[in-house]
C-alpha cells in the first residue's frame, strides 16, 4: 500500500488562491456579468494615475499582446480608456473611467470581506502571521 503524502504547499497555495479569487470574482460578476477572471490581472496591476501597456504587461508577467487584448476588452466595456502620456506624446496611458473606479471599489469591498472571513477563521494574530509569511515568500522568491 502506497503511503499518502500531504498536499504540496504550492498546490495548497494555488487552491487557496482560486477559492479566495472566486469570492472576489462573484462580486465582480454581480456588478457586471461580462467581467472575467482574466480581467483581474489588469485591475490588480493598474496604477491609478495611469500606466503604459508595456509596464502593465510586465507587472502581470504577461505578453504585451495578451495584456493589450484584456485592456481592449475592458475599454470596450467602459472600465478603462487610453489617454496621451504627457511625459511622451507618442505613448498612451491606460486610466480608469468612472465605471472602472466604481468596479475597483466593489473589488476592494470584496477583498475586505475575504480578509474579514480570514480573520474570523484564523484570528487577527493568525491573519497577521499569514500576511507576514506570504510577504516573506514574495520577497524571497
Amino acid at each position: 500500500m502506497a503511503a499518502t503524502h500531504p498536499p504540496h504547499v504550492v498546490a495548497l497555495l494555488y487552491e487557496a488562491y482560486l477559492r479566495l479569487q472566486n469570492v472576489v470574482q462573484e462580486a465582480g460578476n454581480a456588478y457586471d456579468a461580462n467581467v472575467r477572471p482574466a480581467h483581474s490581472a489588469v485591475f490588480f496591476h493598474m496604477e491609478h494615475d495611469g500606466i503604459r501597456l508595456s509596464r502593465l504587461a510586465e507587472k502581470a508577467q504577461m505578453t504585451p499582446q495578451a495584456m493589450g487584448a484584456l485592456v481592449d476588452d475592458l475599454e470596450r466595456l467602459g472600465y478603462l480608456r487610453r489617454v496621451p502620456d504627457l511625459a511622451d506624446r507618442r505613448a498612451k496611458l491606460i486610466v480608469f473611467t468612472e465605471r472602472g473606479d466604481e468596479a475597483l471599489k466593489i473589488g476592494y469591498a470584496a477583498i475586505d470581506e475575504v480578509e474579514r472571513r480570514l480573520a474570523g477563521l484564523l484570528g487577527e494574530d493568525g491573519l497577521a502571521e499569514l500576511n507576514a509569511t506570504l510577504s516573506r515568500i514574495i520577497r524571497e522568491f
